[in-house]
């Protein structure tokens, strides 16, 4: 066989692996998981916050962002898209006003976090949950029980509305 026949089987076989690699990534496969989490993450009420929410309309919440330390550490780098291994907890409270404070105050302008409603989580695994843009999704309720099928459909469609990697929340230093 000639060197350049050679070369072009070659550089040919490379380009049909290249091809089959690009047209499968990102692709779920028959083990890629549903993109739901069934059990609450351990340790998240020591991780670090990112950043606080505060939703109006229907859901008239604030929120507490926390992240693990490769999130944090992720958000530090300005790293996109995050690694592997992130996790990003979003601690959901109904608001109420102060009376204590208001009374200091004068007048009703204070807050503060009421009873807990939900306690939402997104975990990146680009392998494992490929089929939802390589995030689980968990949603709990206030009593620890998981939020049901039908409402977990909702949160990968949504997030990847997101500008950063299905992450909606900056990090505020």
């Amino acid at each position: 066989m000639k060197p350049k026949s050679a070369l072009s089987i070659a550089v040919a076989a490379l380009a049909s692996v290249i091809a089959y690699l690009v047209a499968t990534s990102g692709r779920a496969d028959e083990n890629s998981a549903h993109g739901y989490l069934t059990k609450i993450p351990s340790g998240y009420r020591d991780w670090t916050l990112i950043s606080v929410a505060h939703e109006e309309g229907d859901l008239h919440s604030f929120a507490a962002v926390l992240g693990n330390d490769v999130a944090i550490k992720a958000y530090r780098e300005g790293k996109l898209p995050f690694p592997d291994g992130a996790i990003i907890a979003a601690l959901h409270y109904g608001h109420t006003p102060s009376e204590e404070n208001n009374k200091v105050f004068g007048r009703e302008q204070s807050f503060v976090p009421g009873p807990p409603t939900n306690i939402q989580f997104e975990v990146k695994d680009s392998k494992k949950y490929a089929a939802t843009g390589g995030w689980g999704f968990g949603h709990f309720n206030a009593d620890g029980k998981p939020g049901g099928e039908a409402l977990l459909e909702t949160c990968a469609p949504c997030h990847a509305k997101a500008s950063r990697d299905f992450v909606f929340t900056r990090y505020a230093p």
